[in-house]
C-alpha cells in the first residue's frame, strides 16, 4: 500500500512539473492501444484530459492503415506513435512533416529512415530485430530431429522479404529444409495451418508480425490441434501455451517511446534522436506444452530459457 501511494504521488507530481500550455495531441495508430506507451506518457506528466489526449486508431486490418494515418495527419497531431512496421510505413506515406515514433522491425531496411543514428527524417523510434533467423536455430537446438521447418509469413508486412531472407540463410547453414507458408487476413488463419500440418514439418516457426500478435489465441489454438511444435516472437505467446519464443518485449519498448515523444513535444527534432535497438531478448519455454506434445527440450536449451513456465 505504501509503496503504491508512493507512485501515485510521483505521478502527481510529474504531471505538475509539466509546464502550462495548451493541450497537445498525441495519434496512435497500428493494431495495439499502446497501454504501456500511454502509461509511460502518464510517469512523465502527461496526463489524459489535462495536457494531452490520444487520437487512438487500432486495428488489425493493415488495409485501413492508409486511412488512419490520413485522418491523423488531418487534425494535424503533434506526434505520430505507429506500434508496427505496417503502421509506420502508412504514416510515413501520410506525412513528412508531423513527427513519428515507430516500435517496428528494422526502419532502415524498411526504407523509412537514412540510418539508424542519423534517422534524417521525421521517423525516430526503436528497432526491434525480429531474429527470425535466431529463432530458427534455437528452435532446431530444442528439437534436434527436425529436419524439415515450415515458416509463417504475412506477405503484406514490408519487412516479410527481409524475415524470409535471414531464414533462408540460416537453414541453409544448419541444414534444414524451410517451408514458407502465406497468411494475410485472420479468416485464414485455420485453413493455412492446416495446410502447414499436412506438410508435416518436424518444427514450425512464426516471423513476427502485428497480425499473428493480435491473433495469437487463435493461432496457439490450432498449432495445438495440429501438435505442431512451435517457435514464437515474444514470451506472451508462452504464456498463453505456445511452446517457446525468442524475443524481445514490445510493451518494454512502448514504454521507452514515450520518452521520446515526450522530447519531441519539448521540441527535440525526430532527425536528432537516433533509432535504439533493442538489446533485451527473451527465451521463454512451456514445459505443460512440451509435455502435451511429448517433447522433451534438451538440458542446454532449457538451461538458457529466460522464464520457463510450468
Amino acid at each position: 500500500m505504501f509503496v503504491t501511494v508512493l507512485a501515485l504521488v510521483a505521478v502527481s507530481l510529474a504531471a505538475e512539473a509539466q509546464p502550462a500550455g495548451p493541450v497537445r495531441t498525441i495519434g496512435i495508430i497500428g493494431h495495439t492501444q499502446a497501454t504501456s506507451f500511454e502509461e509511460g506518457l502518464r510517469e512523465l506528466g502527461w496526463v489524459e484530459g489535462k495536457n494531452v489526449r490520444f487520437e487512438r486508431r487500432a486495428t488489425t486490418d493493415i488495409r485501413k492503415l492508409a486511412q488512419f494515418a490520413a485522418e491523423l495527419v488531418r487534425m494535424r497531431v503533434d506526434v505520430i506513435f505507429a506500434g508496427n512496421a505496417p503502421a509506420t510505413r502508412a504514416a510515413v506515406e501520410a506525412t513528412l512533416a508531423i513527427p513519428i515514433i515507430t516500435v517496428s522491425a528494422d526502419p532502415v531496411d524498411a526504407g523509412v529512415a537514412s540510418s539508424l543514428a542519423r534517422p534524417g527524417t521525421n521517423v525516430t523510434g526503436f528497432a526491434i530485430t525480429q531474429s527470425t533467423g535466431k529463432r530458427l536455430e534455437i528452435l532446431v537446438q530444442a528439437l534436434p530431429t527436425a529436419r524439415r521447418v515450415a515458416l509463417l509469413v504475412n506477405p503484406t508486412n514490408p519487412n516479410t522479404p527481409v524475415y524470409r531472407r535471414e531464414a533462408e540463410t540460416v537453414a541453409h547453414a544448419i541444414g534444414v529444409k524451410l517451408l514458407v507458408f502465406e497468411v494475410s487476413t485472420p479468416e485464414r488463419i485455420e485453413d493455412v495451418i492446416a495446410a502447414v500440418a499436412k506438410s508435416r514439418p518436424g518444427a514450425f516457426v512464426a516471423s513476427g508480425d502485428p497480425l499473428f500478435w493480435v491473433t495469437r489465441q487463435q493461432l496457439i489454438e490450432a498449432v495445438a490441434r495440429h501438435r505442431l511444435p512451435t517457435m514464437w516472437e515474444s514470451r506472451r505467446f508462452v504464456e498463453a501455451g505456445g511452446l517457446i519464443s525468442y524475443g524481445a518485449d514490445p510493451g518494454e519498448l512502448y514504454r521507452r517511446a514515450a520518452t521520446y515523444a515526450d522530447r519531441i513535444l519539448k521540441g527535440t527534432k525526430p532527425a536528432d534522436l537516433p533509432i535504439e535497438q533493442a538489446t533485451n531478448f527473451e527465451l521463454a519455454i512451456n514445459l505443460k506444452t512440451a509435455h502435451a506434445l511429448s517433447i522433451t527440450i534438451p538440458p542446454p536449451v532449457l538451461l538458457r530459457a529466460d522464464r520457463v513456465v510450468q
